[in-house]
């Protein structure tokens, strides 16, 4: 929540000539209705049933960035279907640089009641051990622009030989 991922995402499908997709958007086009409206009339366990539809659908799909709910390594299924049928990159941030980004937003239903910062430290440590075994890469965000975050996602994944070389050569 917070880490860059939809902008991230964006940038590289941009840049790649891949379709970006947002799972948390998806659910809301087909839900009709937002993801904090889902929260309230569902809970969060019938919130995740319709993320996990979500996930098994989209992670079949080919030629995609797909950015996930930070929610969604929660369920062992969608953990699996993101490991075993793409890439995962994890955008580690530390729970104090998310306050510091998520500081002025009223979107996220997790943050709406109590200690903002307090809850974001609890959700990193139940849900980074989550997010390390799902991912195939591991990148701290830190503080940069989502120009330099994607620049940097873009080259550990040419290193590793998932995407070619920029230039076209490897």
């Amino acid at each position: 929540m917070g880490a860059g991922k939809t902008t991230v995402g964006r940038t590289l499908a941009q840049r790649l000539g891949l379709r970006f997709i947002d799972s948390d958007q998806e659910i809301e086009r087909e839900q009709g209705c937002t993801i904090a409206e889902l929260f309230a009339r569902l809970g969060e366990a019938g919130f995740r049933d319709i993320e996990a539809r979500a996930i098994d659908a989209l992670t079949q799909r080919e030629g995609v960035i797909l950015a996930t709910g930070g929610g969604a390594v929660l369920r062992p299924e969608n953990r699996k279907a993101l490991h075993e049928r793409g890439t995962v990159v994890y955008l580690r941030a530390s729970p104090d640089d998310l306050a510091h980004r998520l500081r002025h937003d009223r979107t996220r239903p997790l943050l709406q009641q109590g200690d903002a910062r307090a809850k974001l430290h609890e959700l990193f440590r139940v849900r980074d051990p989550l997010y390390r075994e799902t991912a195939h890469f591991v990148i701290d965000t830190g503080r940069p622009s989502a120009v330099l975050l994607a620049n940097r996602v873009q080259m550990q994944l040419e290193l590793a030989g998932v995407l070619p070389a920029a230039g076209g050569q490897g």
